[in-house]
């Protein structure tokens, strides 16, 4: 490095780089100080305290020299780590600008790809390290509170390996449920991804799932049978879809958690009123060889198991590892589960239900909808989040660069619902913007390769 190069690399290069000055009387003259009695001033005295200011001099020029080597050395260190990967390569600093022009208001030149992971036929250590993956745990706290994670997709494999690259870390766990119907190729692909990391694996059973059916319900109990048998000594469990990206951190999901003290965290309600003929009528899973649907039924259900009250909450949730093993074991879970399978949607009702259940482990009895789980933009809401940049799928937005700003200021651990083809700088500046602040909050030293 060039600044390297003008330093010296010794005190002693340093004080004989100094200009020669001689020492003489003029050089160690000393301040006239009262003396406290009269003294005579004899050549010799002038000579000791001479000797005593030269003495001086050189220290201070030495304490100077010190410390103007031990500056230049830690900028040269700042300077190294910043330079080899804080500022990041050419393709993530056009980005950087892209997102920037896009938050003022301002059409970017650049349309994204910039962070495009490895192509999947590259070796496992070649697509690791092409595609930026952390290694490496970042702090102590985040390797004492390992999580794991369920995600489910069907569609959208580009968006869900960027998910997969954000959420990464390697002292958590994961697994990946592909829908049985969904095609070969993602199949494969999800497969060859999977396959590069000790901490991930494919669920052990595969459902072909059905909208609004009990086998999305059931696609995330096998993964969570798979999970607890896992040798990671996880805290909590969050269940994520494909198409889902993160808005905090590691370290700063494992802080929201933190604050719930060992509770489970289920947002819902009561059911409104247009929601209850999912449990008072029989639904029942239609599946054919191009298509799937829900069919609903005007037969009535019996009342729920064990005299259970219904809520209706959101089918994602962040739960402990207790309360998994009550799910998958205790008798009114098992029950609940057994009365759900022919209703709309059981996912909706079935863990929050679960945790509103006094004594149950983690239970939140009279808990509403906090929780600050996901971020989402319902077709009904427009007045209060000012409408969708992208478009709707379902009732739900699909982000667009508008919504960047909107995005930015949620206090929600994730959002749905991204389409990486569709939007691709949505994706990206929110990849971005994760990954700066994820290895800002390391305790550790960083690699360069970490920074997109």
């Amino acid at each position: 490095m060039a600044l390297q190069g003008q330093i010296p690399s010794t005190v002693s290069e340093l004080l004989t780089a100094l200009p020669a000055q001689p020492l003489g009387p003029s050089a160690c003259r000393l301040p006239a100080v009262p003396p406290r009695r009269p003294r005579p001033c004899t050549p010799w005295g002038r000579a000791v305290l001479c000797r005593a200011a030269m003495r001086r001099r050189r220290v201070a020029v030495t304490l100077t020299a010190a410390m103007v080597l031990l500056g230049a050395a830690m900028l040269l260190r700042r300077r190294g780590r910043s330079g080899a990967g804080g500022r990041g390569s050419a393709e993530g600093m056009a980005l950087e600008r892209a997102c920037s022009m896009l938050l003022a208001g301002q059409a970017p030149t650049l349309q994204g790809g910039g962070l495009r992971p490895a192509p999947g036929d590259s070796s496992c250590s070649e697509y690791m390290s092409h595609s930026r993956y952390i290694t490496r745990v970042l702090s102590a706290e985040e390797a004492a509170f390992p999580l794991a994670y369920i995600i489910t997709l069907h569609k959208e494999f580009e968006t869900f390996e960027r998910l997969f690259r954000a959420v990464y870390m390697p002292q958590n766990v994961y697994c990946i449920h592909v829908d049985g119907k969904a095609p070969a190729a993602l199949q494969q692909a999800v497969r060859r991804l999977v396959g590069c990391f000790p901490n991930a694996f494919l669920a052990s059973r595969t459902e072909r799932v059905v909208y609004g059916g009990v086998s999305r319900l059931r696609a995330d109990l096998h993964c969570m049978r798979d999970l607890l048998a896992s040798a990671v000594p996880w805290h909590y469990l969050l269940n994520a879809c494909g198409q889902d990206f993160p808005l905090k951190t590691n370290w700063e999901i494992i802080q929201h958690l933190k604050a719930y003290r060992g509770k489970n965290i289920t947002p819902g309600v009561l059911p409104p009123a247009h929601v209850t003929a999912r449990t008072k009528y029989v639904h029942r899973e239609q599946l054919y060889s191009f298509f799937s649907f829900m069919l609903p039924t005007f037969v009535h259900k019996a009342p729920p198991p064990h005299d259970l009250t219904l809520y209706f909450c959101s089918a994602y949730i962040a739960v402990t590892r207790p309360f998994v093993e009550f799910v998958l074991w205790d008798p009114r879970a098992i029950d609940l589960l057994a009365w759900s399978e022919d209703t709309y949607s059981p996912d909706e009702h079935f863990w929050v239900t679960l945790n509103r259940i006094p004594g149950v482990p983690g239970s939140m009895p009279n808990a509403s909808w906090e929780g600050d789980l996901k971020a989402v933009k319902w077709i009904d809401m427009e007045d209060i989040h000012g409408g969708c940049h992208g478009h709707y799928v379902r009732g739900i937005c699909v982000y667009g660069t508008g919504d960047l700003k909107w995005l930015f200021n949620s206090t929600c651990m994730f959002a749905n619902k991204f389409e990486l083809r569709t939007y691709p700088l949505t994706v990206e500046c929110l990849e971005l913007r994760h990954r700066k602040r994820t290895l800002a909050q390391s305790e550790f030293q960083v690699e360069p390769n970490w920074y997109f």
